[in-house]
């Protein structure tokens, strides 16, 4: 009997990344566990070129991402959107090594720095949030804009200086089949569906 192959989803690494997080979430509210895997890149380049060879079905990126402009008009005559959704990330803070009294740099992600007020502050751009925890890890960083957990998990070596909390980012679905033909593809059952009914009739009724 011939192996039955499993769905392959590909996202932004490191391990630990919040898209490694919200990827695994999505995978799970499709009832996919055990017809689908997920590898982890360091580009979405790489993760297009793998997709369009036929060597993974899907791509989950956060809309946010400072390369998803690209990656759409790039590719878009052998990648397309085929799926969007919300999700919330990790919950998130500044983190800074406890022997650091007063940081003057801060590591972060591009698409995250308008989190925090980063006034006076030497900003040190990094691929990912899980890439800013290793620098702290690494002892490369002062502070960064990463998860709370970095610190609970540690607390004899980081302290959080601002909790930020979790964060409701638009996600993209990308495969090798166009599914919207050219239609609007939305959920009509939505919560945002539900919000704009609610609201008309509301607003009928005043």
């Amino acid at each position: 009997m011939e192996k039955r192959k499993l769905l392959r989803f590909l996202t932004l690494g490191p391990s630990g990344s919040n898209h490694e997080f919200v990827t695994a979430r999505y995978i799970q509210h499709h009832g996919l566990e055990g017809r689908a895997s997920m590898a982890l890149v360091l580009s979405f380049d790489e993760a297009a070129r793998m997709v369009i060879d036929g060597e993974a079905d899907y791509i989950v990126q956060v809309a946010v991402h400072p390369s998803t402009a690209d990656i759409v008009a790039k590719y878009r005559k052998q990648l397309f959107v085929i799926d969007a959704f919300v999700s919330s990330s990790k919950d998130m803070a500044v983190v800074t090594r406890v022997d650091v009294d007063i940081p003057r740099t801060l590591a972060l992600q591009p698409a995250t720095r308008d989190y925090v007020n980063t006034d006076g502050l030497t900003l040190i751009p990094e691929t990912s949030t899980a890439s800013v925890a290793n620098g702290l890890l690494s002892g490369k960083y002062e502070s960064g804009l990463t998860y709370s957990s970095l610190a609970t998990e540690n607390p004899t070596r980081f302290r959080i200086d601002e909790r930020i909390g979790t964060v409701d980012d638009p996600w993209i679905v990308y495969g090798r089949e166009r599914l919207s033909d050219g239609q609007v593809v939305a959920w009509k059952e939505s919560p945002a569906a539900q919000a704009f009914h609610a609201q008309t009739i509301t607003r009928l009724d005043t």
